[in-house]
C-alpha cells in the first residue's frame, strides 16, 4: 500500500510537471526491414508512438500488449500518459498465424526504438521495456535471452530496465498448446525465462497480482525466477505482489509503480 501511495504521489508530481506539455501520437510505423516481404509480418509489425511535443531527451517505454500470444493489439497505457515520457506500443505476430518463437523475434520493435527514438526527440540511452501477461512474458524473454535483440544489433543490457507484469517464467502456455501439451503441465525449456537466467547488466523488476487471485502459479513462477536470478549472482531482484488485484486488474496499479521506477 505504501508503494502504491508513493507511486500515486510521483504520478501527481509528474502530471503537474507535464501539464504544460502537448502530446501527439504517430501511428502505424513499420518497424521491420523493407526487405522483409512476409505479408503477415508487415501487417502486424507496426507501432504507435505517444510522445511529448517540442521536448528533447525524454524517456521512452516500449509496452507489449497482452492476449495470450493469440490476440490483442497496440496498447498506450493511460497510466503512463501525460507524464513526460513516450510510449511505444507495438503489435507483434500472433499464434496460430505464426509459431514459436516468431512473436518473440518481433523484439525488432525494441531495437527499432533504440535506433530511431532520437529522431522523435527521445534519449536512446533511456529506453525501457514492459508489458502485461503475454507482454510480460515477451519482456522477460528479451531481458534474459540476449539473442533476440542481438539479432537486430541491440544489446539487451543497453535497455535501462525491464518491467514484466504477470509474465510467465516457465514456457508460455500457448507454446505448450502449440505442442499439444496440457495447460497445467509446467515446461521449462529454452523458451522459458527461467531457463535463460543470467547475470544481468540492467535492472529487472517483477510485478504480479495477488497469489490468491492470479492465474495458476503466476506469482510462484515469478518468485522462483527471482530466487534463481539472485542465485546466479544478481543483486536483489524486486518483486511486487499487488494485494487484492487479479490477473487482469493488476496492470493499472503496476503501471503506476513502473512510472515511479522510471522517475528514479
Amino acid at each position: 500500500m505504501r508503494r502504491l501511495i508513493l507511486a500515486f504521489a510521483a504520478l501527481c508530481a509528474s502530471l503537474t510537471l507535464a501539464a504544460q506539455d502537448k502530446y501527439k501520437t504517430v501511428k502505424d510505423i513499420q518497424y521491420v526491414s523493407d526487405s522483409d516481404t512476409s505479408a503477415y509480418r508487415r501487417e502486424r509489425c507496426k507501432l504507435d508512438i505517444y510522445m511529448p511535443e517540442g521536448r528533447k531527451g525524454f524517456k521512452t517505454i516500449v509496452w507489449f500488449h497482452g492476449g495470450a500470444l493469440e490476440g490483442g493489439s497496440k496498447e498506450l497505457r493511460p497510466e503512463l500518459q501525460n507524464s513526460g515520457i513516450a510510449i511505444v506500443a507495438p503489435n507483434y505476430r500472433l499464434f496460430p498465424r505464426c509459431k514459436c518463437p516468431d512473436y518473440t523475434r518481433d523484439a525488432a520493435a525494441v531495437a527499432w526504438t533504440v535506433k530511431h527514438i532520437a529522431e522523435y526527440g527521445g534519449d536512446p540511452s533511456q529506453v525501457y521495456v514492459g508489458g502485461h501477461s503475454a507482454g510480460g512474458y515477451l519482456t522477460l524473454m528479451l531481458a534474459l535471452d540476449k539473442s533476440y535483440l542481438a539479432e537486430y544489433g541491440t544489446d539487451a543490457d543497453s535497455i535501462r530496465a525491464y518491467f514484466p507484469v504477470s509474465g510467465q517464467a516457465a514456457t508460455h502456455y500457448t507454446i505448450r498448446k502449440e505442442r499439444k501439451i496440457s495447460f497445467t503441465l509446467p515446461v521449462v525449456d529454452k523458451y522459458a525465462p527461467l531457463n535463460n537466467a543470467r547475470k544481468l547488466g540492467t535492472r529487472l523488476v517483477l510485478y504480479t497480482g495477488d497469489r490468491r487471485l492470479e492465474q495458476m502459479a503466476r506469482y510462484e513462477e515469478n518468485l522462483y525466477l527471482k530466487a534463481v536470478l539472485e542465485g546466479v549472482g544478481n543483486s536483489e531482484i524486486p518483486i511486487h505482489e499487488l494485494s487484492g488485484f487479479d490477473h487482469g486488474g493488476v496492470v493499472s496499479p503496476a503501471c503506476l509503480l513502473i512510472k515511479g521506477e522510471m522517475s528514479r
